[in-house]
């Protein structure tokens, strides 16, 4: 099913074109939504025809509205299943009770998204694979990019941030940054590495909100050194050799010949960079090298690739104190 697909069958309840769009782009990036994102995603004051489109939602049983701190407005969480299975997302784990801070992540994500209406988002599985192949020097059978493919090993595909696709042809990889602590983003890019080689052009998109100061230079510097940074052939060698022996001591039992020599080395890759080399290197085996060793550079350079940093224009802190779940109570036949 297709996007415009989607907004058809979600008309059908009775919504205009508009609302249609709007209520897709909820259920497929988040579940959650405030008034003031779908006037600015309309582009209208938020008035009367907004609170009657969100009364609507609540009175026909859509969605559920919840109260924020100091009764600053409600967030409405879309959940009804007729909805979602209208767009083939029957078992989507945004009609699910959710955590004070997945629903903020929920609505950040959301104003990120909006904030580039000209891109086409890809938000699944199934519109990344069918997506991502429609892009030249994409080959959709090279495994380590498993896109659309079946597999147990991580796919590129299963990421919870969406992809959005530009009207040239430039992929933009979104990142959601909440706080200070980019042992994650660096772990995403290099999930992400194989896939930025192979689209002809592309951008890391940092999303982060407004506090605390200083967090966008924080990722941009984090995500640049991770796609530039390299490895000395020398190193190299030694951590193909450490790498092959502490999965042999891991699986096996192995024992290395001087166990001295190897605690040393334990101790001298214990970096949080090779540790996710290391466990990059166990799934994807030595081409995870090949990037330790050339990087991104020339893409950067040359303007293909980019970083770049969206400082969403909104709090959040006063949404983070809301009830722990936002569980509905059953009604009718299910009580």
């Amino acid at each position: 099913m297709t996007f415009e697909d989607g907004i058809h069958a979600v008309a059908n309840f009775g919504f205009t074109e508009r609302q249609a769009r709007f209520l897709v782009t909820v259920m497929l990036q988040a579940g959650v939504c405030l008034p003031r994102q779908y006037a600015a995603f309309a582009g209208i004051v938020h008035g009367q025809k907004t609170r009657t489109f969100f009364a609507k939602l609540v009175n026909h049983r859509y969605a559920s509205a919840y109260p924020c701190r100091h009764n600053r407005g409600c967030i409405y969480q879309v959940h009804h299943k007729p909805l979602y299975r209208a767009i083939g997302q029957t078992d989507s784990r945004h009609r699910r009770p959710l955590s004070p801070a997945r629903v903020v992540r929920g609505l950040m994500l959301l104003d990120a998204v909006l904030a580039d209406p000209a891109l086409v988002w890809l938000a699944t599985d199934q519109d990344k694979a069918v997506g991502l192949t429609k892009l030249p020097s994409i080959d959709p059978d090279r495994p380590h990019l498993r896109i659309g493919t079946p597999s147990d090993t991580p796919r590129i595909v299963a990421e919870k941030f969406p992809i959005g696709i530009d009207p040239d042809g430039r992929m933009v990889l979104l990142y959601l940054a909440t706080d200070s602590e980019d042992g994650p983003c660096r772990a995403f890019v290099q999930r992400h590495i194989e896939l930025l080689r192979s689209v002809p052009a592309w951008t890391v998109r940092i999303a982060v909100p407004p506090w605390p100061q200083g967090l966008a230079e924080l990722y941009a510097k984090t995500v640049t050194e991770e796609l530039t940074a390299t490895l000395r052939p020398a190193l190299l060698n030694q951590l193909r050799g450490r790498f092959d022996e502490r999965r042999k001591v891991a699986e096996s039992g192995w024992e290395p010949p001087n166990p001295e020599d190897f605690d040393q080395a334990e101790q001298a890759f214990k970096t949080p960079r090779l540790q996710r080399l290391y466990r990059r290197w166990l799934t994807h085996g030595d081409r995870v090298f090949d990037h330790a060793v050339k990087g991104l550079n020339h893409a950067l350079d040359s303007g293909s690739g980019r970083v770049e940093t969206l400082v969403l224009p909104h709090q959040y802190r006063h949404l983070s104190p809301m009830v722990n779940s936002t569980t509905r109570r059953p009604k009718g036949p299910r009580r």
